[in-house]
């Protein structure tokens, strides 16, 4: 097996590679929009400033102690 071009073995390229784009709610007129992490923080519908972040439907499990 050779290492040429400088890759690694077991590493390849996986689909969420490339610009995340995060799910944000409106404030004011609760729009969904999707916002880059260079993007303005302002809603696209009515200029809102104040934009929530979308709560993931993963499961997130905490150990109290």
């Amino acid at each position: 097996m050779s290492m040429q071009g400088g890759s690694t073995p077991g590493r390849g390229l996986t689909l969420d590679e490339g610009p995340r784009m995060m799910e944000y709610i409106c404030g004011e007129c609760h729009f969904n929009q999707e916002v880059k992490p260079k993007d303005p923080v302002r809603c696209r519908e009515c200029g809102y400033r104040i934009l929530y972040k979308k709560r993931t439907r993963r499961l997130i499990v905490f150990d109290g102690r």
